[in-house]
């Protein structure tokens, strides 16, 4: 009887949703005392495309670990959900004037039906989705919590406000110290508390918005004018929207940010206590840009201003020849003349169309304009210009840099596009790169003697900076820093689909709601576009106010955006009924940290960091007891699609097959890769898929090929799996075509999971093949219940020893290979033994659980495979007890003859001259010489 994987995986799905057998229970239930294991993936945004192959191939690798974990005995957790707000719902009901609701709950329902069709193992009543509003009810929440919140620099964690105010009422504010504001960057004036108190609450309200983590500012923020909103940093790639491909420009806007610069030190640090891929800790490293140095003040010529720089080169300070601004800075518009208004004017107009990125990425293309203006020197006191360019960024430091040609290259190229003097003041002798006695490139390195350098001459660098920063701190002209690149999120969007944030306006004041007033629910609006005015599309809502006894007043009408509700969504898994707190206090310290998440290295600076935050700060108000979201992570590798190209011929509407194509002038088409199987084109369908194909043509190839007329040949190519490619492979057809459980082991079965690898359908037959013979196994005999052969023995523990080691360091590629020498050592030797079956059944499961629940059944075990225990290797079986010897005469390999290792060689010797092959060559006489290398080899000579 043949497998019938389509009858066996219907009827395990049914089982395990009816018998609720991924249910996982909370400890405060008194239902387990099972160690825990919390294995996660990333958030899917339910897109209405569904999924295709490479989807799933994380969610295959974790739900083998989830298995393997149950089996051992751990308490699992294994749960899914949607991250369900997003910018492409709401453009497809910009698009069409659908609900984004009803679009995103249909697809949802796809997304569910596909990969409950894969056999996943999560326990599917702890769903959660970000566009609900029981769950974006405690993301309000949150978000309540850090507007209520500082970061104390004196206890170094974040606070509650409340704290801060007492301060501000006992002692007042000191703004020449950092013992409040940290690395805030502040432009507070003193007060004593006696003037706190005297305060009105909108001035009071001012303050503190200088402190929360949660804070409205003016700011300059990526605005897409395509899209209508705001978008973060990791949001633009290049230039343009992540999305879309839209053009992003920098704009100055009152915008919600969260202060997740306040927790910098903390997410550089504690990356060493995670176990994370290097490539992803140092991304995060790179982001967020930890650079020691010290500040700097430059007086303005004729002027009480003074222009702040931050440079990590004090020992270069006699090697300035000018000062670079960046566009937004706010003394530009003060200090340009008259003279050159217009020039900086213009320049500031092309600046701010060009993200931060696409000014930092484009090293060779030097832009700037002169102010007018000049700084002096703080030692030397010599007039220096005062130039913009758009290499320096307003969010890094201070927006402004002392720019040292002579050995930084950016300030080189600047200088050398606008002929502005470049001093050496660093000696890096042969390293240097000279011509004529002048430098034609940068030196930046730190190595070298200062020269010009007045009290650095004859210093090397490292030293020159230290006394460098000392000096400049005891001429009161600056002070030593730490800088961070990283910047304060933006939390606004212009956008309609995402969680409302729970503020409203009184007087131009933002105040929070309660708890009580949670959630405050996405209104309906007649269009999910901007308002005639501009405003946000909130702003169409009817009637939704907020009202108290005070009055009526105005909503903020932005949202949050889409990495708000993936912030803290593994939390809410522990708990996700919870109608009174985000998470129980008992139920978190038992789940703590995720201990393997699955996902993803292109979210490194996106929502990575931002879970990280949000779980520090959740950790410092009490709520939860860990600081990291998740102990170990995986990034899975993509599989790629294999395209299918066919050949036209050009001007015509015949194609070439691929092996004679160079016979013609063609062009290349990519088509659908549902038409194509081993490479051959189906024509027919073909013809049928684009109206102006109907009465296409085909020179087909007729050598050795069955076909009478011969057959069409595709040529391909490796590229990303996409619509635009047409090389997308859906998971389902698999499924319909060879089961879940063979799509399943075949993504395994591609590659390491962290490579990419491309997608080929015509490779899947093989496992295929493998999940048939080992169908065939258990059902062409009948089974016996002796005990297991030595040789059984020896094949089962040398499986159950690489299949546990595999899964324990993810090689789930070699246990696919593993399994198939199994089955066939065990096929070759006609095994009907119902012990070992039964603990092969096992071993399958967690890679192919439809076919093992059914083999389990098939001998004679109840209930479900899910709840046996893992099996344990003993090593005793696996002792080499004898060896297949290749018997050489005169040097060449004969025939080969297994024997005790024990054996000694008079023992070999008689076996060996016994053996009917050997008294064939023989021939009656007797060997000259018998040589024997115990566990290697026998070589007779004669």
């Amino acid at each position: 009887m043949e497998y019938n994987f389509k009858e066996t995986e219907k009827k395990w799905q049914l089982y395990w949703q009816q018998n609720h057998t991924y249910k996982t229970d909370n400890p405060e239930k008194g239902k387990t005392n099972k160690p825990k294991y919390y294995v996660l993936d990333m958030f899917p945004y339910p897109s209405g495309a569904g999924l295709h192959v490479g989807h799933p191939l994380g969610y295959i690798a974790s739900d083998i670990v989830a298995r393997y974990k149950r089996h051992c005995g751990f308490n699992v957790l294994h749960p899914m959900g949607y991250d369900s707000f997003g910018l492409p719902a709401e453009q497809y009901a910009i698009e069409t004037g659908q609900d984004p609701a009803v679009t995103t709950e249909k697809n949802i329902n796809r997304y569910r039906e596909q990969l409950e069709k894969i056999g996943f193992s999560y326990d599917w009543s702890r769903e959660i989705r970000t566009s609900n509003p029981d769950y974006y009810k405690w993301t309000q929440w949150i978000f309540l919590q850090l507007f209520d919140s500082w970061y104390s620099p004196i206890v170094n964690k974040a606070e509650p406000i409340a704290t801060l105010i007492h301060i501000f009422e006992t002692s007042g504010f000191e703004c020449t110290s950092n013992v409040l504001t940290g690395d805030i960057e502040t432009t507070l004036e003193s007060f004593t508390a006696h003037q706190w108190k005297s305060f009105a609450d909108e001035k009071k309200q001012a303050v503190l918005m200088h402190f929360r983590l949660a804070y409205l500012s003016e700011t300059y923020v990526n605005w897409c004018p395509a899209l209508g909103t705001v978008l973060a940093n990791d949001e633009v790639k290049d230039g343009v929207s992540e999305r879309g491909g839209h053009a992003v420009e920098r704009k100055l806007m009152w915008q919600w940010s969260l202060r997740i610069t306040a927790y910098s030190e903390r997410l550089l640090q504690d990356l060493h206590t995670i176990d994370w891929s290097d490539s992803l800790k140092e991304a995060q490293r790179n982001w967020i840009g930890k650079s020691s140095g010290c500040s700097l003040f430059f007086e303005l010529e004729n002027s009480a201003e003074k222009i702040e720089v931050f440079t990590t080169r004090i020992d270069t300070v006699f090697g300035v020849s000018f000062i670079t601004l960046a566009p937004e800075h706010e003394l530009v518009p003060m200090i340009t003349t008259a003279a050159c208004k217009e020039e900086v004017e213009t320049y500031i107009d092309f600046a701010k169309n060009r993200t931060e990125r696409e000014r930092m990425a484009e090293v060779k293309k030097v832009t700037g304009a002169f102010t007018g203006a000049y700084v002096l020197h703080p030692f030397t006191k010599e007039k220096i210009p005062v130039w913009i360019g758009d290499y320096v960024l307003s969010g890094y430091g201070t927006g402004a840099v002392m720019a040292v040609p002579a050995h930084d290259s950016r300030d080189f190229a600047f200088a050398t596009q606008f002929n502005l003097p470049i001093k050496m003041v660093i000696d890096g002798g042969e390293k240097m790169v000279m011509k004529d006695g002048t430098l034609t490139e940068a030196y930046e390195d730190k190595q070298g003697v200062c020269i010009n350098s007045d009290f650095m001459n004859g210093l090397h660098v490292l030293e020159a900076i230290e006394k460098g920063i000392n000096k400049v701190e005891a001429s009161n002209i600056g002070k030593q820093k730490i800088n961070y690149r990283l910047r304060d999120a933006i939390f606004g969007r212009q956008r309609y689909w995402g969680e409302p944030i729970p503020v409203y306006y009184k007087d131009n004041t933002p105040y929070t709601l309660t708890i009580n007033n949670l959630p405050l629910i996405l209104p309906q609006v007649d269009k999910y576009l901007p308002t005639e005015t501009g405003e946000p599309p909130l702003a169409r809502a009817a009637n939704w106010n907020y009202k108290n006894d005070e009055g009526t007043f105005a909503y903020e009408t932005t949202t949050m955006p889409g990495w708000a509700g993936s912030s803290w969504y593994y939390l809410r898994y522990m708990d996700p009924h919870n109608k009174t707190a985000f998470v129980d206090k008992d139920i978190a310290d038992y789940w703590q940290q995720v201990d393997l998440y699955f996902g993803g290295s292109e979210h490194a600076t996106g929502h990575l960091l931002y879970v990280r935050f949000w779980t520090k700060f959740l950790f410092d108000m009490g709520y939860i007891n860990f600081q990291e979201p998740a102990k170990k992570l995986i990034n899975q590798g993509m599989i790629q699609g294999t395209s299918a190209i066919v050949y036209r011929i050009v001007g015509t509407n015949k194609f070439v097959s691929f092996n004679l194509r160079d016979q013609y002038e063609t062009t290349a088409l990519r088509v659908d890769v549902n038409m194509v199987e081993n490479s051959v084109l189906d024509i027919e369908l073909f013809k049928k898929w684009r109206d102006d194909f109907a009465a296409a043509e085909f020179i087909l190839e007729k050598d050795k090929t069955p076909a009478p007329d011969g057959i069409y040949l595709c040529g391909h190519e490796v590229e990303k799996m996409s619509k635009r490619w047409n090389n997308v492979v859906n998971p389902d057809d698999v499924c319909d075509k060879f089961g879940a459980d063979c799509l399943r082991m075949y993504e395994m079965f591609l590659g390491p999971l962290e490579q990419s690898k491309p997608w080929n359908t015509n490779g899947i037959t093989g496992v295929s093949g493998f999940l048939r013979k080992l169908w065939r196994l258990y059902n062409t005999q009948q089974l016996v219940e002796i005990a297991p052969s030595p040789a059984e023995l020896k094949i089962l523990h040398r499986a159950i020893k690489k299949i546990t080691e595999d899964i324990e360091r993810f090689s789930f590629n070699t246990s696919v290979s593993t399994f198939m020498i199994t089955v066939n050592e065990l096929t070759d030797i006609k095994c009907n033994n119902r012990h070992v079956l039964t603990t092969l059944a096992i071993l399958i499961s967690p890679y192919a659980p439809h076919i093992a629940e059914e083999l389990w059944e098939r001998t004679g075990n109840t209930p479900t495979v899910t709840k046996a225990a893992w099996p344990v290797c003993d090593e005793q079986y696996l002792v080499e007890n004898s060896f297949e010897y290749p018997v050489s005469i005169n040097g060449k390999v004969k025939f080969k003859l297994n024997m005790p290792l024990n054996w000694n060689q008079q023992e070999v010797e008689q076996e060996v001259l016994s053996h009917e092959k050997m008294k064939e060559l023989l021939q009656g006489g007797a060997p000259k010489k018998f040589i024997l290398v115990q566990g290697r080899i026998v070589n007779v000579v004669i």
